[in-house]
């Protein structure tokens, strides 16, 4: 799919540019804010249960919102929504400013100001999600969403790398900067100017909570996409425990650990590019099923290695595998999903994306606890591949699309 049409170009599209660049300041921000954290953390207690606990903290806000924050996204504004939660994020971002400048010997702080963070992210994310499709025309939809996960790749490689030099020069500068870019952010939500939306849930009701739920269940290609998403990352997920192999695996510090922490969004973003350029033209459920099993394969190979370069090089092209899976996932949800259902679907969805991240971050650090990080990641990656296999039998309606454009 190449991007001929100019109304297929969502850069073209003034609105949907100033969100673009929203998105891509709260991401640094957030990235930035993720590696200082998993450092701090781990240099004051010196144990990986700590570090799941960090994901953790994050986590359960979305989970335990999940039937408000969908339903506000289509009830409420969504670029106000989005405003004020950037908002409530620079308030952490200072928080977390504060905490560092008092030289801390105890961490419970940090957790505090975490799951504000996350309550933060939870109405943020349905909103914002649910709000892109409002900038753009139909066809724009693919090209957008390659952009966003570009964006937030660029933020992935950039942010980590900034926060690891940021912090060994002084915590205070990392979270400074963190707020700067927060602060950037509200501004170019702003400028995103006025969004026409209807409101689809004036009745709230137990059907109107419960919406999303119930969607996901009746559209398979939906539902094998996210819980897809859900179980390959829980088990194959290796950031949270890469503060161990830069400590105490590698031994490179933490300007490694940012290089680490950058390396997936490097192939990421590779991929990105070209995915904006070119798409995928057909077979897109057979695309998605082999780079989730190549995804668990790198975090097998990342697991095991004890050499830097292969480290680094196995992290890049698990980046690269599963940006793939992130663009047909999430271009497959906004094609089928119709606007009255968009916020609570895509809270679910964050959701999901919590629990495979967030609480996949919480598993790595209880299981790496019990027997070590190299056994934690690679048996993780082996349960990701095996993850793979299953889905495609289990959904083939998800295994046998075709088209992400729109047009069948």
């Amino acid at each position: 799919m190449k991007v001929t049409d100019p109304q297929a170009n969502a850069l073209r599209h003034r609105p949907f540019v100033f969100y673009w660049l929203a998105l891509w300041s709260a991401s640094f921000a957030v990235q930035i804010m993720s590696v200082s954290v998993g450092w701090q953390v781990y240099d004051i207690t010196r144990d990986p249960l700590d570090l799941g606990l960090v994901g953790l903290a994050q986590f359960m806000p979305p989970l335990l919102l999940v039937l408000v924050t969908g339903l506000v996204a289509d009830k409420f504004n969504r670029r106000l929504i989005m405003a004020l939660c950037l908002g409530l994020e620079a308030l952490c971002a200072l928080g977390l400013l504060m905490f560092t400048w008092s030289s801390p010997s105890e961490v419970w702080p940090v957790f505090g100001i975490l799951v504000l963070l996350g309550v933060a992210r939870a109405f943020l994310n349905p909103a914002s999600d649910a709000l892109a499709p409002n900038l753009l025309p139909k066809e724009a939809i693919a090209h957008g969403i390659s952009l966003n996960s570009m964006a937030w790749q660029i933020a992935n490689i950039v942010g980590p790398v900034a926060g690891g030099l940021l912090y060994g020069i002084a915590g205070t500068a990392a979270y400074g900067a963190a707020l700067g870019l927060i602060a950037l952010a509200i501004v170019m939500v702003a400028l995103i100017g006025r969004v026409p939306q209807a409101n689809h849930a004036d009745q709230t009701t137990l059907e109107t909570l419960f919406a999303g739920f119930a969607f996901i269940r009746k559209e398979k290609i939906v539902l094998g996409a996210i819980s897809l998403d859900l179980f390959a990352v829980l088990l194959g997920g290796a950031v949270a425990l890469l503060p161990v192999y830069a400590r105490d695996i590698l031994d490179v510090g933490p300007w490694g650990l940012g290089l680490l922490r950058a390396a997936p969004g490097v192939g990421a973003v590779t991929m990105a590019l070209y995915l904006a350029k070119f798409g995928i033209r057909d077979r897109a459920g057979v695309v998605l099923f082999v780079f989730v099993a190549a995804f668990g394969f790198f975090t097998m190979v990342f697991g095991l290695s004890t050499w830097v370069p292969l480290s680094i090089a196995a992290l890049a092209l698990m980046g690269a595998c599963d940006m793939i899976s992130v663009y047909v996932r999430e271009t497959l949800l906004q094609l089928w999903t119709p606007d009255d259902v968009r916020g609570r679907v895509n809270a679910v969805n964050r959701v999901f994306i919590g629990a495979s991240n967030e609480l996949g971050e919480f598993r790595a650090g209880v299981v790496a606890a019990g027997i070590g990080a190299v056994a934690a990641v690679s048996l993780g990656g082996a349960g990701t591949v095996a993850v793979a296999y299953f889905w495609s039998r289990w959904f083939p309606e998800l295994r046998t699309a075709r088209r992400l454009d729109g047009r069948g």
